[in-house]
């Protein structure tokens, strides 16, 4: 009984001196800085070699303006331990707060001619700098401790540095040395550059970077300056430009044609489907390899559907393809592609159907299973058959649950109850996806639970909404006409309600795909008259502003509407594409 007293009375004493740390950490964070330093003060007096005691427990007398006690403690440590001379640093730093700089000068010295002594406390010199802001003090002590060990290397502390510091060029080419010295750097230096880059072509750290990049390929070329300079191009969505870095790639590396496959897919996630023709083009006249040359043809075909060629002519090149390659596992993307074929633009939906479940009948994964069912369930929404659509798209998001397929599946669930007009079974379900890992399912899920939340609130009924679903089904089946109809119809009842920005959006859209670009625009101009401070005035703006560019030969009305969005919605994610295409209205030089 005693023992197990003991053991109760070290386990419970073991578990308050765990907690203490965290509870100091707490007081700090909340600004009680007398009892954080009370405790600090304990632990470090228990822990001498602990350095972050130590570095939490002057913080808590610094806030307390109690810089005596910050000069004893520190002091009464370099006694004990002399080759803690980094505490020089909080010396210095102490006597700084104080407005003695010339006092701190002396210290923040003595602190680098120790990285002479002993070039292994560089690091914690620079960082102690570096910790208290003292930026140029820190990039001196990086720069000698590298000077003195070979083996040191602290670039990447250093860019850091001058990042803080806003000196673009010389963090720019801190990045770059790294990777002309090691090209495993690359990636990583990729991250970090990457948050000065924007998609604005013109934008000063673009124009640095281009620069730079351009000058190093010239004086000592290598694929890392054409793998940048392609990444460059990608993010400003210049593909072209990116293109042509690609195939210098693969001139110095024949066969890999990874860089551009990589390239041909992003121009067709964004749309730009002259470059994926020409990316896929290159590939198939340089692939040695099946399985390349299919995704190429694959990729050409899906280009030909998106850009409304002939029906005939699509069907002539999948029958082709399954000639070629057969019916089986390896062409199962071509016989999916095929089925969404027969279903939407042939208006085949049975055939489709079939085409699907025979794929299902190959030796499939659950992986290709749920791909499968997916988009044979996505027909069968479109055939208005929702509960057999239900059963797949459940099964799916069943059986793959955490996957990128499953979440689909899951939005898709959400997306055809809100077709059928319950609402809150389809808000339950995008309620989840909210925190899904894709962040484009996630952005679905969002808009789609907005678009519901908002249009609920003067009508509890959702009569408008249910209507406006409807509407939103209808252009889902390609019936536009039905589709715009109905809408019509919402306009008119619902004259004011929450639902009619959205119905002359949608609207709207649906005048440019049937090709009545005048009523498109007078929609859009509705909208912005409604209310500029609006989620969709935006969105207006841009869209309007291309129609008049784009199909309506009113150049000078599309740089007016791309100069109200470069004014008036800075933080739109159209912005950057306004400001390119107004400059090049404007007659500048565009590089």
């Amino acid at each position: 009984m005693r023992n197990a007293l003991i053991l109760f009375v070290c386990c419970f004493s073991l578990q308050i001196y765990a907690q203490e740390p965290q509870l100091a950490s707490q007081y700090f964070r909340n600004g009680e800085y007398e009892k954080a330093a009370s405790l600090y003060k304990t632990l470090f007096e228990k822990n001498p070699y602990n350095a972050n005691y130590l570095n939490a427990l002057i913080d808590c007398y610094q806030q307390l303006e109690k810089f005596e006690e910050v000069t004893q403690i520190v002091v009464k440590q370099l006694k004990s331990y002399p080759n803690q001379e980094y505490l020089y640093v909080e010396l210095g730093y102490n006597e700084q707060l104080q407005n003695f700089p010339d006092k701190a000068a002396p210290y923040y010295e003595k602190a680098l001619q120790s990285i002479d002594k002993s070039p292994a406390l560089g690091y914690v010199v620079a960082k102690t700098f570096q910790d208290n802001f003292l930026l140029d003090y820190a990039l001196l002590a990086y720069k000698k401790a590298m000077a003195l060990n070979p083996n040191a290397d602290y670039n990447f502390q250093i860019a850091l540095i001058y990042s803080e510091q806003g000196e673009i060029e010389n963090m720019f080419n801190t990045y770059l040395d790294l990777i002309e010295t090691n090209e495993n750097y690359e990636s990583v230096a990729k991250s970090y550059i990457g948050r000065f880059i924007t998609e604005d072509a013109e934008s000063e750290p673009n124009i640095l970077l281009r620069k730079l990049l351009l000058k190093r390929s010239q004086n000592n070329p290598k694929n890392s300056w054409n793998e940048l300079l392609s990444w460059l191009f990608i993010q400003q969505k210049e593909y072209d430009k990116a293109l042509i870095q690609e195939k210098a790639l693969h001139k110095r590396n024949v066969g890999n044609l990874n860089g551009i496959l990589n390239l041909g897919k992003i121009t067709f996630e964004n749309n730009d489907f002259e470059a994926t023709k020409n990316c896929f083009n290159y590939v198939l006249e340089n692939s040695q390899n099946l399985e390349t040359e299919l995704l190429a043809k694959l990729y050409l075909l899906e280009v030909n559907m998106k850009t409304n060629a002939p029906v005939e002519t699509v069907e002539i090149q999948f029958q082709q393809l399954f000639k070629q390659y057969g019916k089986n596992v390896a062409t199962l993307s071509i016989q999916s592609i095929y089925a969404e074929f027969l279903a939407f633009k042939k208006n085949e939906s049975e055939q489709a159907i079939s085409v699907l479940k025979e794929a299902l009948k190959l030796p499939v994964n659950e992986f290709q299973k749920g791909y499968l069912k997916t988009k044979l369930a996505d027909i069968l929404v479109f055939e208005n058959k929702f509960s057999s659509a239900l059963i797949y798209y459940t099964q799916v998001q069943n059986d793959l649950k955490n996957q990128p397929v499953g979440q689909t599946a899951r939005f898709k669930i959400a997306q055809t109850s809100y077709f059928k007009g319950d609402f809150e079974w389809a808000q339950s379900q995008l309620s989840v996806l909210k925190n899904s890992t894709s962040q484009l399912i996630a952005n679905d899920a969002l808009a789609l639970n907005l678009l519901i939340t908002d249009n609920a609130v003067k009508d509890s009924l959702k009569i408008a909404l249910k209507k406006y679903a409807v509407a939103d089904l209808l252009s889902y089946q390609n019936k536009n006409q039905q589709a715009i109809d109905t809408l019509q119809f919402v306009l008119n009842q619902y004259k004011g309600h929450p639902i009619e920005d959205e119905a002359l959006f949608k609207q709207a859209q649906l005048f440019e795909k049937i090709n009545q670009f005048t009523n498109a625009e007078n929609n859009y101009l509705q909208i912005i008259s409604l209310n500029k401070e609006d989620i969709l005035a935006d969105d207006a703006h841009y869209y309007l502003a291309e129609l008049y560019l784009n199909k309506l030969n009113r150049p000078e009305k599309a740089k007016e509407y791309y100069q109200k969005m470069i004014f008036d919605y800075p933080s739109s994610i159209y912005v950057v594409d306004a400001r390119k295409k107004f400059r090049k209205l404007r007659g500048d030089e565009v590089n």
